[in-house]
């Protein structure tokens, strides 16, 4: 069964910046779309960035100028750089495609 892996949490001070990967290795990994969701304790999970085959990328409002999503075909990973980052940041970061998820990674942002 594959399993996507996502890696580059970590604890970091408001204003830091940290790149997240995820490790896909399916098959049609070139015509799939990959998505970045959050999930804060008692929140509800929320899009934070998604990137389609073509290189096309959407946004949540609140990351919107402070992250960017990328993608490696040949590497076959998703990643999400995210820059001056804030506390309100803090969450559990998951990647999926192909209605697969990861285990999530953790990001924690101090003030």
């Amino acid at each position: 069964q594959v399993q996507l892996v996502e890696s580059g949490g970590g604890l970091v001070q408001a204003g830091a910046s940290l790149r997240l990967s995820c490790a896909a290795p399916i098959s049609i990994f070139r015509i799939s779309r990959g998505s970045w969701y959050r999930q804060a304790p008692g929140e509800k999970r929320e899009l934070v960035a998604s990137i389609g085959s073509e290189g096309g990328a959407t946004y949540a409002d609140s990351v919107k100028g402070r992250f960017t999503i990328s993608r490696d075909n040949d590497k076959r990973t998703f990643d999400l750089q995210m820059n001056s980052l804030k506390p309100e940041d803090t969450a559990t970061y998951y990647c999926t495609t192909r209605n697969m998820w990861g285990q999530g990674t953790q990001v924690t942002v101090s003030s």
